[in-house]
């Protein structure tokens, strides 16, 4: 049975949808815009591929439809039905016209946005993120490209694709033992192996996310995914600085840095994080995140851009290792955020460290708090994000809807 949107229910029938275009891919799932016929209703629907699921994937593909379908808060997308179509799960959802955010920076906003739109779609992520954790859930991939717009302003988080619920067990405050996610938005006990981890998990992606839309990429982002790992274990937190973020407020800065410790225990929750004073402030969205869209042309297919990055990936294996490197390093710079977490890509990716460039490039970042810093040394590090891997790589795959 079809879940209410607004006035209407959408029914199960897969006849009752005509799909258009694709408007966002993954390692498992496509996502089409589509007219429901009965009501020419303009929605999204998420087709997953059943047979390109593992038995572990499969139960995470029945989490999510279970998880979307109980959704019921204005900043979360949610799913309105869900039905098998031979061997496809099909998820009736919202169609966000404005894409995501980083799809707003990459076609207009290179630089990131101005604090005040920042401020609008950062708090109502955190609405988000305070109904998520309340119910139980960790969103585990909170980042620009999972933050949904519509041309009336609204702001949605979007893509449980890796979300984990707290409640399968019974014990709603168990720490999380799997390594998911996208590695320059991870938390540092996400990485390490045997420590597990909570909802506060996703802060430390919250914080990233704003670091990300004040300047248009995240912190590290331009390094191999491995690397990523090092440095976010071993360097101090990133934050706004303050001399090269003047045009930042006080406020800002502070808010980023409480997100960003290094100890979990010590970071806010979504509820707290949100009486700081710098959502206080913050504008209704349909005035100021409205602002981003009127220089910007409609989106056209906003997939193929995606298409021709993974295109471009599997010519980047058969690189020698030097114009690899070059190569990664440059996508990463132009804010490719939604990295495929194959195990063998992993260990390719490592092979791309070298022990003789790690430090300069580790300490080129200023070290702001330095009783922060990990004592982990390379090869511990190392260990433990390998075991981290290991414990779970079936599970190392993410993917972005990113409607047009």
């Amino acid at each position: 049975m079809g879940r209410m949107g607004g006035t209407r229910s959408y029914s199960a029938n897969p006849s009752d949808y005509q799909l258009l275009e694709e408007i966002g891919h993954g390692a498992t799932a496509t996502v089409y815009k589509a007219i429901y016929l009965p009501s020419k209703d303009v929605l999204a629907v998420k087709c997953l591929d059943l047979d390109r699921c593992s038995g572990t994937n499969l139960d995470d593909v029945r989490r999510e439809a279970q998880t979307l379908r109980l959704i019921d808060h204005p900043n979360v997308l949610r799913a309105y039905s869900s039905f098998v179509v031979d061997r496809n799960l099909w998820v009736v959802m919202p169609f966000m016209s404005e894409g995501s955010c980083l799809h707003r920076m990459k076609t207009a906003y290179p630089d990131g946005f101005e604090e005040a739109a920042i401020a609008s779609i950062l708090k109502e992520t955190l609405k988000a993120l305070d109904y998520l954790h309340r119910q139980g859930h960790i969103h585990r991939d909170v980042k620009a490209g999972n933050i949904l717009l519509d041309n009336k302003g609204t702001v949605k988080l979007a893509d449980f694709g890796v979300s984990a619920c707290m409640f399968d067990s019974g014990d709603r405050q168990r720490s999380r033992n799997t390594f998911v996610g996208t590695p320059c938005w991870m938390a540092p006990e996400v990485m390490q192996s045997g420590t597990g981890y909570n909802s506060k998990a996703d802060i430390w992606s919250f914080g990233i996310t704003a670091l990300e839309l004040a300047h248009g990429h995240a912190p590290f982002s331009k390094y191999p995914p491995m690397k990523v790992l090092l440095m976010t274990i071993q360097n101090a937190p990133p934050r706004l600085d303050q001399d090269c973020d003047k045009k930042f407020s006080k406020s800002f800065k502070d808010m980023v840095a409480m997100c960003l410790v290094k100890d979990q225990t010590k970071r806010p929750t979504a509820e707290k994080l949100l009486k700081h004073s710098f959502f206080k402030h913050a504008k209704p969205p349909e005035l100021s995140v409205k602002k981003l869209f009127a220089p910007l042309e409609p989106l056209s297919n906003p997939a193929k851009p995606l298409q021709l990055k993974d295109a471009a990936q599997l010519a980047l294996k058969n690189m020698p290792s030097a114009d690899q490197e070059a190569t990664s390093r440059s996508q990463y710079q132009r804010g490719v955020s939604a990295w495929n977490f194959d195990i063998e890509d992993l260990k390719a990716q490592a092979s791309l460290v070298h022990d003789d460039d790690d430090d300069g490039d580790i300490h080129e970042c200023k070290d702001d708090d330095r009783s922060t810093k990990s004592s982990l040394g390379d090869k511990t590090a190392a260990s433990c994000i390998s075991s981290s891997i290991v414990l779970s790589n079936d599970l190392c795959k993410s993917w972005v809807i990113i409607p047009a």
